[in-house]
C-alpha cells in the first residue's frame, strides 16, 4: 500500500495536515486555544493523524530508529512523526499523556447545550504496520505485565490486501496470527472550558480518549458542546481494538481521517436523546449511549441511565419498561479499562423499534 505522507494520496474536503504546529501532544484543547481551522456546519474535514507509538521517550523518541529495529526491511516512516519526535515540543514524559491530537477546529455557531455531530466518513491507513504496547505496570494486569523491563511493544504487519493484521506466536517468529482491521479514531472531542488543557488519557463529557471501537466509517458521535464553536479535535488512531483494550494500547497506527462536522441544536438534542451528559454514538444499526467513571460499576450505572433516557426521548418508552428491555436485549460492553476513567457503552438495536412511529 502507498504510504500517505503529508499531502500524498487522496484527500476529501478541507485538509488539516499533522505538522508539528497543527498538533498537541499529551494534552487536549481548552477554551483559550486558538483554532487552526474554522469551518461551517456541514463541512467535511480530512485530518492526518499520528500514532504515538514509535515516537515516545520509552521507545527512543526516534521513529526511524525504532521502526528500523522492529519493522521489516525498508519500512517507510512518516515524515510528520519524525518531525514531531525531533522537535522541541514542550511535553513532559510521565506527566503529560502520550496521545497526539489535532489543534482545534472551530465549527461556527456551535454553542454550549448543542451537540457536535461527528460522522466518521473515511479511515485510510497511512502506513502498512502498527504497534501494540504494554508498559510501566499499566493495563488490566498491572504488576504482572510487562514480564520484563518497562515496555513491551509488539509490531504488527498488515496483510498485502490490507484487510488484516498479523502477529507471531513467539517474539521473533513468523507472523501467523491474523486478525481483522477495523480502523477508528480513539480520540474525538470538543474543548473544555477554562484555560487549562486536560490530560489526554482520561475521557469525559467532552469526549476525548473514549476508545469505542464501533466508531468506524459510517458511525456518528454526538458530543456535548462545552464552549463556543465546539473546538473539535481528533487523534489516537487505531487499526483495530478489542473491547477493554486490556494490555493498555490497541493496534496503534496512523490514519488519514475524514469526518463530517455538524451541529444539533440544544432543543433538538433533548428531543432526540434526552438530557445528554456523556457522548452518544449512532451507527446504521445501533444507538450507543456511554457511561464513564473511574469506578467501572459507576460507569455501567451511568451508561444504563443514559440508555433509559435515550429510549424515552427517541421512542417514548416508559423508563421501567426501558430498564426491562435493556436487561433482556442490550449488551453493555466495556469500552476500555486502561485510561484512568473507565468506559462502558451499550449497543441498542434500532431494528427492535422498527414499528415505533414516534
Amino acid at each position: 500500500m502507498e504510504t500517505l505522507q503529508t499531502g500524498v494520496g487522496p484527500v476529501r474536503g478541507t485538509y488539516l495536515p499533522s505538522t508539528t504546529e497543527n498538533v498537541l501532544w499529551g494534552r487536549l484543547p481548552c477554551e483559550t486555544d486558538e483554532p487552526v481551522l474554522r469551518v461551517e456546519p456541514g463541512t467535511e474535514v480530512t485530518l492526518d493523524t499520528i500514532s504515538h507509538e514509535g515516537i515516545l521517550e520509552d521507545q527512543g523518541r526516534d521513529p526511524r530508529a525504532f521502526f528500523t529495529t522492529h519493522g521489516p526491511d525498508g519500512v517507510e516512516v512518516l515524515d510528520d512523526a519524525v518531525a514531531l519526535a525531533a522537535s522541541d515540543y514542550p511535553r513532559t514524559f510521565g506527566v503529560d499523556g502520550p496521545h497526539v491530537v489535532s489543534r482545534p477546529v472551530a465549527v461556527t455557531g456551535a454553542r454550549p447545550g448543542d451537540l457536535l455531530a461527528v460522522t466518521v466518513v473515511e479511515t485510510l491507513p497511512r502506513v502498512p504496520y502498527g504497534v501494540i504496547s504494554n508498559r510501566h505496570g499499566r493495563g488490566a494486569l498491572p504488576g504482572e505485565y510487562p514480564l520484563e523491563g518497562d515496555v513491551f511493544s509488539a509490531f504488527s504487519h498488515l496483510t498485502e490486501d490490507g484487510t488484516h493484521a498479523t502477529l507471531p506466536l513467539v517474539p521473533g517468529g513468523e507472523p501467523v496470527v491474523r486478525y481483522p482491521l477495523a480502523p477508528f479514531p480513539g480520540v474525538l472531542g470538543v474543548a473544555v472550558t477554562g484555560d487549562q488543557r486536560p490530560h489526554s488519557v482520561p475521557p469525559g463529557p467532552h469526549g476525548g480518549n473514549i476508545d469505542i471501537k464501533l466508531l468506524t466509517a459510517g458511525a456518528t458521535l454526538y458530543l456535548p458542546v462545552q464552549v463556543a464553536d465546539a473546538m473539535f479535535y481528533a487523534g489516537d488512531p487505531h487499526f483495530a481494538q478489542g473491547d477493554g483494550e486490556v494490555s493498555l494500547t490497541a493496534l496503534e497506527a496512523s490514519l488519514r481521517l475524514t469526518v463530517h462536522l455538524d451541529v444539533v441544536p440544544a432543543a433538538e438534542a433533548v428531543e432526540r436523546f434526552g438530557e445528554v451528559v456523556a457522548p452518544i454514538a449512532e451507527t446504521t444499526d445501533l444507538l450507543i449511549p456511554t457511561g464513564m467513571d473511574e469506578d467501572l460499576d459507576l460507569a455501567v450505572q451511568a451508561c444504563v441511565r443514559q440508555a433509559i433516557a435515550v429510549l424515552g426521548a427517541r421512542y417514548g418508552m416508559d423508563p421501567r419498561l426501558a430498564y426491562a428491555y435493556l436487561s433482556a436485549a442490550t449488551d453493555f460492553e466495556i469500552s476500555q479499562v486502561v485510561d484512568v476513567v473507565k468506559g462502558c457503552h451499550a449497543s441498542i438495536r434500532k431494528a427492535d423499534f422498527a414499528g415505533v412511529t414516534r
